[in-house]
């Protein structure tokens, strides 16, 4: 087996011309039968590291999944590029398992996706092990690190497959994982002598902008107007917040459905199959919701809110513009969400790990950022970027004004914070600075300090978000229950004069201006011939009940009329575009282009 093998079976099965970083080292691992950590971002190509050499190898490839309907949709998407693929979950009714059981002992199958819990049951690995297994990949391999974001402990098991599976490689995949998560994963899984293969954790394809909470909705229906006719997740903390978002908006004339884990089974899978199915452009979500669909053309994600860690929003926003495509994600946040995710830890049945709280800390100093939104991602992670501009988060890209005087205003702020006795949060702090009249300030006397009224002449957001800077630059911290602002050693130099921050403010004109990559990803490109095959995508999807993607991504799409292939052979070149799909497609593709003036 060779590397001109695999990329004949990259071209044929999925049009593609070549390798995506660290995509041959990956499948090299495979073909020679050595175990293999593989952290590449989302959109990074990590199924195919092990897709493309189940088909050149003899046997079945054996895929540890987390979700059914992540399954689901890998085996629709293989089916469709013609390689014969299935899965095994509990959602099935007992024929058609019976039938996967069938291919699997006749050797039809190239790659059988399985759930840790099914995995591990009496019976399943004494199954597998009686068959012609070529690899175990686990998917979403995070989820066997208590220092992961995603800690599952079904997935503890899966160290029973150095056991019962012995001679075969195990390849564990993940796009986030920090050299802490590697090393658990190493570990659990009993890996021998592995390569390790990291990508860089930039996605730079995403544009990455933050925002003090201030009229949630309001906002919303900015960023989701910016992004008319195109597809996009909403993340909300909890059920109650995804309904009323969700109820909000629809109000507003925007077509969302909601997802959560209180709704009916029945609910959820119409829901996600609306939005899979392009019937319905935005689902408002809990962030369970993305991780199990491989839908590769959300062109948004918004978080209504913090989440609790970096891996998580990471692993969230990462699922926009999967198919190496512009998307936004935009974060809107508060102060109080800190606070809301220490009490939903502190009230959780088991006891929080360090990890989490280490993540939560790190996520709130990440969302009072002032520093380029991909420099500071790549570097929780280890990694550094080779720019000082990334040309694709509201910093870079000009949507925030550098304060003029930090320091004075810096030490205003904390001199507040020092007047009030440190008994107060950031709300209340910011009122005292803004000169507000509330009974509790008057009653408190705080009418009366030096610094009541001291930043009345500065908006309400910029000085909330001053103080989100401050507290992640270290200079303030959050203690206690009620989240008490009080000063550190760091915030004793910055009265002194010894150090200044760096403030950022929302521009005075507010300008949403386009990444490189939205630029350049639409060079060339006939809109309107876009837009009449995306339709024409939509039909045949709903023809033969597959998602829209699964006929054709949108870098396919765009391609095809960027170039407007005219005959078969010219179809072929189109990206993303392999013979089965060009068997099953072409003629009616090539067709509708040709109709076109």
């Amino acid at each position: 087996m060779t590397i001109q093998q695999l990329r004949d079976v990259l071209k044929t099965h999925w049009g593609y011309d070549g390798f995506l970083p660290l995509q041959q080292e990956a499948m090299q691992c495979v073909l020679e039968d050595r175990d293999s950590v593989v952290v590449l971002p989302t959109g990074g190509g990590k199924s195919l590291c092990f897709q493309a050499p189940a088909v050149v190898r003899s046997g079945v490839g054996l895929v540890v999944s987390p979700l059914i309907s992540l399954m689901k949709d890998q085996v629709d998407g293989l089916n469709a590029a013609g390689v014969p693929a299935a899965c095994l979950n509990s959602s099935m009714e007992p024929d058609a398992r019976r039938r996967v059981f069938e291919d699997l002992e006749a050797g039809n199958l190239k790659l059988l996706y399985i759930a840790p819990e099914r995995l591990v049951q009496p019976g399943m690995l004494d199954t597998l092990a009686a068959s012609h297994v070529s690899l175990v990949a686990i998917d979403e391999a995070h989820c066997i690190s208590q220092w992961g974001h995603d800690f599952r402990p079904e997935y503890r098991q899966l160290k029973l497959l150095k056991e019962r599976l012995p001679g075969i490689a195990i390849h564990a995949y993940t796009a986030t994982a920090t050299i802490q998560v590697r090393e658990d994963m190493i570990q659990e899984l009993e890996l021998s002598d592995p390569e390790v293969l990291v990508g860089s954790f930039d996605r730079p394809n995403l544009s990455y902008k933050i925002m003090l909470r201030d009229g949630g909705t309001d906002q919303m229906a900015t960023i989701m107007d910016r992004h008319r006719d195109e597809s996009g997740i909403i993340y909300c903390i909890s059920r109650r917040d995804v309904e009323k978002t969700s109820e909000e908006l629809n109000r507003r004339g925007y077509q969302t459905r909601p997802y959560h884990a209180g709704m009916t089974d029945e609910e959820r899978r119409d829901n996600q199959d609306a939005f899979i199915g392009e019937r319905v452009d935005t689902i408002v979500a809990t962030v369970a919701f993305g991780m199990g669909i491989d839908k590769s053309n959300v062109r948004y994600v918004i978080h209504a809110a913090m989440p609790k860690s970096l891996e998580g929003y990471q692993q969230e926003t990462g699922r926009a513009g999967r198919d190496g495509l512009e998307a936004e994600c935009c974060l809107l946040y508060t102060g109080g969400d800190y606070g809301r995710w220490r009490a939903i830890l502190d009230g959780s049945d088991s006891e929080p790990t360090e990890g989490a709280w280490q993540s939560l800390q790190a996520m709130q100093d990440f969302a009072g950022g002032v520093v380029c939104r991909h420099v500071a991602l790549v570097e929780y992670f280890g990694q550094s970027l080779d720019s000082d501009n990334c040309g694709a988060c509201d910093v870079c890209l000009g949507e925030l004004d550098q304060v003029e005087d930090p320091l004075v205003i810096g030490q205003k702020i904390l001199s507040s914070v020092i007047r009030q006795e440190q008994r107060f949060g950031a709300d209340y702090t910011v009122k005292v600075l803004r000169g507000s009249s509330e009974q509790r300030i008057l009653d408190n006397r705080h009418d009366q300090l030096s610094t009541y009224g001291l930043l009345a002449d500065e908006d309400v957001r910029a000085v909330r978000g001053w103080v989100e800077q401050l507290v992640a630059q270290g200079f303030l911290a959050k203690v206690g229950e009620y989240n008490v602002l009080i000063l550190t050693e760091s915030g004793r130099q910055l009265l002194a004069g010894e150090v200044t921050p760096r403030l950022l403010k929302p521009a005075r004109v507010a300008r949403a201006r386009k990444s490189r990559a939205h630029d350049d990803s639409w060079e060339g490109v006939d809109r309107d011939l876009f837009e009449r095959l995306r339709e024409l995508r939509r039909e045949l999807a709903d023809e033969k009940s597959v998602p829209a993607y699964v006929v054709f991504g949108d870098a396919s799409l765009r391609d095809m009329a960027r170039q407007r292939p005219a005959t078969p052979a010219e179809f072929l070149e189109v990206h993303g575009v392999g013979q089965k799909k060009a068997a099953d497609y072409g003629e009616v593709f090539l067709a509708a282009i040709g109709s076109v003036d």
